[in-house]
């Protein structure tokens, strides 16, 4: 009998995934001070952590990318193929590593710093169990810009859902490929806030997309907007990004 994901006790279930014991060790303490938050299990690669995954069902992966035998990205891609997937949060050593943006596009739902400090690292496990993207609006932008290069061209089922997009829905999902947040959305387009949010929602759905980065790149890849110029290395959000 496989075991109920988040148990009656109401904790989000984490799993660790680092080669840097080090790393491993300070988070788990961090993540243990929370009432509502507790560790289930510590690997030290993407094989032993998607083995985990599939065993104990968690509601996070905390998960670095580059490790032995299995990295973070072809763990990441393994476990977006689960039915009952958690939310993967990627930790990088830089504000920008180069393998992020496929992380992201592969169902990672944001990334962290691996310096980001304990209250950070506590939000950042609540925020995306509430279902939010780990990336603030001008982050987004700034991640998009840097690995503009890196990015590859939609295949033939990422535009033919392109093309299920209503002409508002292009509107909307061109200014989210910008950065913009649902705020910035609504005054250009002369929208109320809650409209731009079902638009958001109903273009998620249609593209496939986990959450709104991951539609953001899908906007780039499909030229439907220009990258801006890189303003320096992102920061870890302040508040919950939009959906």
């Amino acid at each position: 009998m496989k075991p109920d994901r988040k148990g009656a006790s109401g904790m989000i279930k984490v799993v660790l995934v680092d080669d840097d014991a080090i790393v491993r060790q300070g988070m788990r303490t961090i993540l243990k001070s929370a009432p509502d938050i507790t560790v289930v299990a510590e690997a030290s690669d993407g094989a032993a952590g998607t083995a985990d995954v599939r065993r104990l069902l968690p509601d996070v992966v905390i998960m670095d990318i580059r490790m032995p035998r299995m990295d973070g990205l072809a763990a990441t891609r393994q476990i977006a193929q689960l039915a009952a997937r958690p939310k993967v949060i990627i930790l990088t050593t830089f504000g920008l590593d180069e393998y992020v943006a496929e992380a992201l596009r592969a169902g990672a739902v944001g990334f962290l710093l691996k310096d980001t400090g304990p209250v950070e690292l506590l939000e950042a496990v609540r925020v995306v169990m509430a279902g939010d993207a780990l990336l603030s609006p001008s982050v987004t932008r700034r991640l998009i810009a840097a690995f503009a290069r890196h990015i590859p061209t939609l295949n033939e089922d990422e535009r033919a859902r392109l093309a299920s997009l209503t002409s508002r829905e292009r509107e909307v999902l061109t200014l989210l490929g910008r950065g913009c947040s649902n705020g910035d959305i609504a005054a250009e387009l002369f929208l109320g806030e809650a409209t731009v949010k079902g638009h958001v929602s109903r273009i998620l759905i249609k593209l496939g997309a986990e959450n709104r980065v991951q539609a953001a790149i899908r906007a780039h890849d499909a030229g439907l907007t220009k990258t801006e110029p890189d303003d320096g290395p992102p920061k870890l959000a302040a508040e919950p990004a939009q959906r």
